[in-house]
């Protein structure tokens, strides 16, 4: 299987700079919009769905303004073909909540992204008003997971309240928040009585050998949708992982695309970008 055979889409990426004490890794793991989009083309990814690092680092309360990020990638996204834009939604900064209420009315943003780490709160205590506002718009939603403020377990009382909600829970295997276990993503969305919680594939610990595998044994190939958290990570070695996965080919196809179409409602969407529609 070569990487033109299925036109992948990355549900889970950044843009921008990535702020860190080690310059190296702060050049590493940095990537502007067309960087990433470039280095998406080259392993054969036709969409990646981004949100700006500026809205999410550096981490702490508010020390970030993910209403300004939001609003300059609103503005860059859509210049880029290939880009597709997460709206960051912040309880701490309430102004993004009627700001992902507009920005979601364009074809390019197509979902929103959570960080309870990067914004340091718990998703126990703000939980409900944020699956509130997920039910009320209808959008997709990703959010940050397996650390202490973002337990998967977390994510299932309110996914059980608000079954109009739909969110997919990132990093399949990390569990830094919960003894090191790989299987928390897993388990919270078996444990979700209207099957509104799906996992991404971002996680470091995709190299485990049979992980992947596992998550679709466990859950089936229609939950498991293939992210990268590019720039971060390279994203054709994620794609190479889902590619020489030892599960069908029915399957990959599933995880690399058609799950995204479906989860990110994709269809219909230009193929050659936006810049040219606005």
């Amino acid at each position: 299987m070569n990487f033109s055979d299925i036109p992948a889409i990355d549900s889970h990426a950044h843009i921008g700079r990535y702020l860190h004490d080690d310059p190296l890794i702060s050049r590493f793991s940095s990537g502007e919009a067309g960087v990433v989009a470039r280095r998406a083309r080259a392993c054969g990814v036709q969409w990646t769905i981004a949100s700006p690092l500026a809205g999410l680092l550096p981490r702490g309360r508010l020390t970030q303004d993910a209403f300004a990020a939001n609003q300059a990638a609103f503005t860059e996204v859509p210049k880029v073909p290939g880009l597709l834009q997460y709206v960051i939604v912040n309880p701490l900064q309430p102004s993004t909540y009627a700001q992902a209420r507009e920005m979601l009315k364009a074809p390019w943003c197509v979902g929103i992204k959570v960080h309870p780490e990067e914004h340091a709160y718990r998703i126990a205590d703000h939980g409900e008003e944020l699956f509130t506002f997920f039910e009320e718009t209808g959008a997709a939603v990703m959010t940050h997971s397996g650390c202490p403020n973002s337990l998967p377990a977390d994510f299932v009382p309110f996914a059980d309240r608000h079954s109009g909600a739909r969110v997919m829970l990132a990093h399949l295997g990390n569990g830094s928040g919960g003894g090191g276990r790989v299987d928390l993503q897993v388990r919270a969305v078996q444990a979700a009585k209207h099957g509104n919680l799906w996992v991404d594939t971002s996680s470091a610990r995709s190299i485990l050998p049979g992980l992947i595998e596992w998550g679709v044994q466990e859950l089936g190939a229609e939950r498991v949708l293939f992210g990268s958290d590019t720039p971060l990570y390279d994203v054709a070695m994620h794609r190479t992982r889902i590619e020489m996965a030892d599960i069908p080919d029915a399957a990959k196809r599933l995880i690399l695309r058609d799950n995204a179409v479906n989860f990110f409602r994709l269809a219909g969407l230009p193929v050659a970008g936006f810049a040219s529609v606005q």
